[in-house]
């Protein structure tokens, strides 16, 4: 199970709940994954195992615009390491669109 810490930003009881939530769903999406069990399985397999260690951070930041007002386009940076990592995590992304 991933450790829940909150450290630099004060954030209320309803959103530190719902981090934990969304780390008990990482926890568990994992534990489940048919993939991750077969991975480990061929491990064995080949005379080995396994200690898996996860480290989960999630950063937190106010919605910038709606409460300040401010508006306007943001750019993101992507490296190709950065997409072949969100890919795998099943996370689309549109290289037509102006990242």
């Amino acid at each position: 199970m991933v450790p829940f810490e909150f450290e630099t930003l004060e954030i209320d009881d309803d959103a530190k709940e719902i981090v934990r939530e969304i780390g008990t769903a990482i926890n568990e999406s994992v534990e489940n994954s048919s993939k991750v069990a077969e991975a480990i399985e061929r491990l064995r397999d080949a005379g080995y195992e396994m200690e898996l260690t996860l480290r989960l951070e999630i950063g937190l930041r106010p919605h910038a615009g709606e409460e300040s007002g401010e508006g306007g386009d943001t750019t993101l940076d992507l490296t190709d390491e950065d997409v072949q990592v969100l890919q795998r995590m099943k996370i689309r992304i549109d290289p037509e669109e102006n990242l």
